[in-house]
């Protein structure tokens, strides 16, 4: 049996880990944390000082900053201090930007950064020169594929808990869209969608951010009629119990996301997931079976139709075979212990 590592996670300054509301990168931080330590790992994580992951957890700042998310006076100083903290480990796995930058540029070794967003624009400069130097994990094989000039030394898709997860019955009547209000999550399609097959749909979306909110007040508002209950941002027992209680998860996605936590939250739930085929979702969504991939709108009418004929346990189990929290452990293990054994 190899000896436990001493691991060092690395989370970004932005939300607490768990997160308190949105957050699919902090979430994703959370379950490694505690399923690292289920599997008998030393983890430290470093975060900000409201993050409550019951693991062993350093902190600069006293609170998250979502405010001032992407600026550089603030991460910086926060990864600075992190890798400071986290020296006298095995291994450094790095969730944030700058921080491998600085872990290059300061001598640290066996450190490994996840990218959680696109490979575009400046980002796929910085992940190619990052891939040269140190392992860079990818969240899906369709992110990695949109930067084929980057060195990605794996594809480790996200995890979660199915036991933090109840199955519900899917007997609330409605249709669910779940994440935040922008255009490429597709609030307004979703609308659209569930209004011609004649469901109701429930839209739970974080709408805090002034693009967000412009969003819903030109282009979701005038469509809202009593078939459509926005019911804003939901966490914890009320996100579950809306999984759960959901016919399906409405999530015509417009662009190439490149995971979509929110998938597999459903699934676990037993909630099947119509999606447009998109980023990650052909990898997260067999079709037919937990869910159903449509490109347009005839085919997400189409789609909400079908949707009961599907097998709310397949979804389920399909998250125990392939998305769960002691999948992705067992991933970022090889990962580490290659590293060590370099």
């Amino acid at each position: 049996m190899l000896n436990a590592l001493k691991i060092g996670l690395l989370a970004p300054p932005w939300a607490a880990v768990p997160p308190p509301g949105y957050g699919g990168t902090e979430s994703v931080v959370c379950q490694l944390a505690q399923g690292l330590t289920a599997a008998g790992q030393d983890v430290v994580l470093y975060a900000t000082g409201d993050s409550t992951a019951p693991v062993p957890t350093l902190y600069a700042m006293a609170t998250a900053d979502w405010d001032r998310i992407g600026h550089g006076e603030v991460e910086l100083p926060h990864v600075m201090h992190g890798y400071e903290a986290l020296a006298g480990c095995d291994i450094i796995h790095d969730h944030t930007l700058l921080g491998p930058a600085w872990a290059l540029a300061s001598g640290y070794d066996r450190v490994v950064t996840t990218c959680h967003g696109p490979f575009r624009g400046e980002l796929r400069a910085i992940y190619r020169r990052y891939g040269k130097r140190l392992p860079v994990v990818a969240i899906s094989h369709d992110q990695a594929a949109h930067a084929p000039e980057i060195a990605v030394d794996r594809v480790i898709h996200h995890g979660l808990d199915p036991d933090e997860y109840p199955v519900g019955g899917g007997d609330g009547g409605y249709l669910l869209f779940l994440g935040r209000m922008t255009p490429d999550k597709g609030v307004r399609e979703a609308v659209l969608a569930a209004r011609a097959a004649g469901e109701p749909l429930v839209i739970a979306a974080k709408n805090r951010e002034p693009a967000e909110k412009a969003y819903f007040t030109e282009q979701v508002m005038p469509l809202l009629t009593d078939d459509v209950h926005v019911v804003g941002e939901v966490t914890g027992s009320a996100k579950l119990s809306l999984l759960g209680e959901a016919k399906a998860l409405l999530n015509p996605i417009r662009w190439a996301e490149p995971f979509g936590l929110v998938m597999i939250e459903a699934m676990a739930c037993g909630t099947p997931v119509i999606a447009c085929p998109n980023g990650a979702a052909p990898e997260i969504v067999e079709t037919g079976t937990t869910g159903f991939l449509c490109s347009g709108l005839a085919e997400l009418v189409a789609a909400i139709h079908r949707v009961d004929q599907l097998d709310r346990d397949a979804c389920r189990a399909a998250i125990i075979r392939r998305f769960s929290t002691a999948r992705m452990v067992a991933d970022h293990l090889n990962l580490y212990q290659e590293m060590v054994a370099r």
